[in-house]
């Protein structure tokens, strides 16, 4: 199994494999069926709180993964539910930031790949 991430905004291709929308916001500017999306998670995106807290600080990134991996401790159905649908698949997380490297879709993976998997 191998998590890829993709912007939003980019388009969606068969190397994809399952696409998943891993926001709690939907993104401005495109549409849910021009996103081709096969689930949408909110519960296993940060919660609004911690996501105005980061706010894309780059400084934060350290801090911010330990308190969204900590809200992931406490989601264990959400996590449950997103463990369960990527089992043995190709899957591509889904994320609208415009920060490619230090956004939640990466710190998601991270957490799947010490954590869970």
């Amino acid at each position: 199994m191998t998590i890829k991430l993709k912007r939003a905004y980019e388009k969606p291709g068969p190397e994809d494999g399952l696409r998943i929308f891993v926001e709690r916001l939907w993104p401005r500017g495109i549409s849910k069926e021009d996103a081709e999306l096969d689930l949408w998670l909110k519960d296993v995106a940060p919660s609004n709180g911690l996501r105005k807290w980061y706010g894309h600080d780059h400084e934060k990134w350290p801090e911010f993964k330990k308190r969204y991996f900590e809200e992931l401790d406490g989601e264990e159905a959400a996590v449950a539910e997103l463990r369960n649908a990527i089992e043995g698949k190709n899957v591509t997380f889904v994320y609208g930031s415009k920060e490619e490297e230090y956004n939640s879709a990466a710190a998601l993976r991270e957490y799947l790949e010490k954590r869970v998997m």
